[in-house]
């Protein structure tokens, strides 16, 4: 049984929450490629919600996370990624504003160079955050290594917790029941903005990675009774398991704020096809995408995650699986300052 928005809205009033984002975020017709593709496009500014310039869209989650991480009196923050990680980076400016203090252990996928760091790995720095890389060894993946990464962060927590400090542990893309309730969140806003509007919206694309996004815009449709169908471009490698997990934590977030269960893995739509040749690897697509997004609307992508979410979606235009006439919102995550990485990430997008 779907609730109002109002009620959606008191729900998550219950749950603790700090102030860290400028919402609700921008959302807005893209003209030129709405008349260039065929469709009613409009874009989720959700790269605009952060209080720092380099925010994105972790930020809705870390308000959920820190804001329980204050509550419950911790002093650390622990979290994971690659060392160009949006959420690491996120996690970090929200701690030290909040007055905790980050520890990250990041997955080296490109392997920095000390005397030349860049983009958010150097942010990480310029914020104070304490930093481990992890390099990946040899015949290692970036999951084997991010695996091997929790685990020694799992190791310094249980020392500072035995040393008498309380530190939470945040999950890689703040992918759990608190940091999920973000997106329901944002579902609660993304569909309050389109009844002000009086836009009906067919589909919802974006860039899925660790799943707490996806998790929570599902059980947010759900919650409200929703019928647009959501299509999650993966940034990386998923395993058979994805949409069930995804179902489970969807679930969780909704039993967090009070609800009941609503989400199965059947409400997924999960598209694999454009992450290749892996995480933080380019490729054509994704560079084509960057450079019309760019040129036509003056809106930057990034090459990791809405760079390929937007390949993703263009490819559907053109095979019909997204029908002429329709109206699509792309949710942009951020992580513009993936133009500013390794070029290894970049590829060719000049």
């Amino acid at each position: 049984m779907s609730v109002t928005i109002q009620e959606a809205k008191e729900m998550i009033q219950s749950v603790p929450r700090e102030d860290l984002g400028f919402f609700p975020t921008p959302m807005y017709r893209l003209d030129k490629l709405s008349d260039k593709l065929g469709i009613n496009l409009y874009i989720k500014r959700d790269d605009f919600s952060g209080k720092n310039l380099f925010g994105g869209n972790k930020v809705r989650k870390l308000e959920f996370l820190i804001g329980k991480a204050l509550q419950d009196k911790c002093e650390y923050v622990f979290t994971y990624g690659a060392t160009q990680s949006n959420h690491a980076m996120q996690t970090v400016w929200t701690a030290v504003k909040s007055g905790l203090k980050p520890i990250l252990y990041l997955a080296a996928v490109v392997e920095p160079d000390e005397n030349d760091i860049k983009a958010n790995l150097l942010l990480d720095k310029i914020f104070g955050a304490e930093i481990h890389i992890v390099s990946l060894q040899e015949n290692e993946s970036f999951m084997d290594a991010e695996k091997r990464s929790f685990s020694i962060g799992a190791e310094h927590l249980k020392k500072l917790e035995a040393e008498g400090h309380i530190c939470m542990d945040i999950p890689m893309g703040g992918s759990n029941e608190v940091g999920a309730t973000g997106y329901i969140s944002g579902m609660i806003e993304l569909c309050e903005q389109a009844d002000k509007a009086g836009i009906t919206f067919d589909y919802l694309y974006h860039s899925t990675g660790s799943g707490g996004t996806v998790a929570g815009l599902a059980a947010g449709k759900k919650l409200l009774g929703k019928d647009m169908e959501i299509h999650s471009i993966a940034a990386l490698e998923t395993d058979r398991y994805y949409g069930e997990n995804m179902a489970d934590l969807a679930n969780k977030a909704l039993e967090y704020i009070g609800g009941t269960p609503l989400v199965t893995k059947e409400d997924f739509i999960i598209d694999t096809g454009y992450f290749s040749p892996g995480y933080e690897c380019p490729n054509e697509g994704m560079e084509k995408a960057v450079r019309m997004v760019a040129k036509e609307e003056g809106i930057l992508l990034d090459p990791v995650y809405t760079g390929k979410a937007f390949a993703g979606l263009l490819s559907d235009i053109r095979t019909g699986k997204v029908k002429q006439g329709s109206s699509v919102v792309f949710v942009h995550t951020g992580g513009a300052t993936g133009l500013f990485a390794e070029k290894a990430i970049l590829g060719k997008i000049y």
